[in-house]
């Protein structure tokens, strides 16, 4: 057993494991490296080892499964391949369980063009609100500009919870993993662009102190992103575009002291709604009945629902399983930040930040820290940050021997 940083890491044999008593929240991992060049120590075949651990097939007999994805649009092929998804599929049916896909109906409209059949996943795949995205369950929660949260309907009716998420950055949080994929995907339309709209609550615009237009229009120029606007609808109003904004401040130098305001607490009011989206969710389950997987292959700086595919802006990270939704993302993080990011493989309209912190924030900003939303989970009781991160299936240090590659002729 080794200590490093935040959490433990344990190595051991699944027979060990399931005698000891853990105290704290546990995090199932698989890394990406192999020992052998055989199909046992790659990235599928942990995943075996993970649902095995977290004893799934145990769990589903007779339940209706909602396998939560997001299976992308367009022409982006990032996403989780279906070779891991049917893995979970062919799980959840061997222990019984009813399994379905679903997705935000934009992206399963043209899923199979990518891949996600119900040939190829031996399961359906469903628009989790219907084709008008009309199907949902209306819950109340106020948080700043939201009063009400519309579940998808398709995933209030299953009685077991998978979320496999695919990790990637994103530009309103700087990361989107097992939060996002619930949060955002597991409700409607309507709610997805309220929980967005939570930038826009807390007031950073004040024209009292800048009613000059030409002193406006400076503010404007000075940013290179796009992210600073004249608001469409009144000329004397300033609008910020969150997403593109990395918080690089060239706005504030040219605006009136005081007349524009970048602060975290419009970046974090989103993270605090994906927590409160994600713990709504979450409560038509019963406890032990959610399950959360992460595949963290070829992360770009984008959310999948982008359509394309960038070059991978850090190194792949390796498969996560746990019960604990909080401990997941956390672990995430933190085996992600010790990776820097490949400068080339950026875009080079993305301009990187060096001291933002963790490498996705660099990408798009100090004030999208990435930590922020397992924080608010944690405080809303949906989990824990304190975690053991258990490796699955240990990299050995074979040095030097025969590959053992060769495949004969039939």
């Amino acid at each position: 057993m080794s200590i490093n940083n935040h959490f433990v890491i344990i190595q051991l044999s699944h027979t060990f494991y399931e005698r000891k008593i853990i105290m704290t929240a546990t995090v199932f991992y698989g890394s990406p490296r192999q020992a052998r060049l055989e199909a046992a120590e790659s990235l599928p075949a942990k995943l075996d080892l993970i649902l095995d651990l977290l004893h799934l097939r145990d769990r589903v007999k007779d339940e209706t499964v909602c396998l939560k994805l997001h299976v992308g649009n367009n022409i982006g092929y990032s996403t989780i391949h279906p070779i891991f998804v049917r893995k979970v599929v062919q799980a959840i049916k061997a222990g019984g369980g009813k399994p379905f896909i679903v997705d935000v109906d934009w992206d399963v409209e043209g899923c199979t063009a990518r891949g996600y059949t119900s040939e190829v996943l031996d399961c359906p795949v469903y628009t989790s609100a219907g084709i008008d995205e009309k199907y949902c369950y209306t819950h109340e929660w106020e948080y700043k500009n939201m009063k009400t949260w519309k579940v998808a309907g398709m995933v209030e009716d299953a009685s077991f919870l998978v979320n496999f998420a695919h990790v990637k950055g994103h530009p309103s949080c700087s990361f989107g993993a097992a939060f996002k994929n619930i949060a955002l995907g597991c409700m409607v339309g309507e709610t997805r662009s309220a929980i967005h709209d939570t930038n826009h609550y807390d007031k950073y615009w004040f024209k009292e102190l800048c009613p000059d237009k030409s002193v406006m229009q400076k503010i404007v120029d000075s940013c290179p992103f796009g992210a600073v606007v004249i608001d469409r609808h009144d000329a004397e109003e300033m609008h910020v575009h969150f997403e593109p904004c990395n918080q690089c401040m060239r706005c504030v130098r040219v605006a009136p002291p005081g007349s524009l305001l970048i602060q975290p607490v419009n970046f974090h009011s989103f993270m605090e709604a994906m927590a409160i989206s994600t713990a709504i969710t979450l409560s038509t389950f019963e406890k032990e009945k959610a399950v959360h997987l992460a595949l963290a292959t070829h992360m770009t700086p984008m959310c999948d629902c982008f359509g394309f595919t960038t070059m991978p802006v850090t190194r792949d990270a390796g498969i996560f399983g746990s019960d604990d939704i909080v401990a997941l993302d956390k672990a995430i993080l933190d085996i992600t930040a010790q990776h820097p990011l490949i400068p080339e493989n950026l875009p080079t309209s993305i301009e990187i930040q060096p001291d933002a912190g963790h490498p996705f924030a660099q990408i798009h900003g100090r004030f999208k820290d990435p930590y922020v939303v397992v924080r608010y989970g944690e405080k809303l009781g949906l989990g824990s940050q304190d975690y053991e991160l258990v490796d699955v299936l240990p990299v050995e240090d074979l040095g030097p021997q025969a590959k053992g590659y060769y495949i004969s002729a039939k």
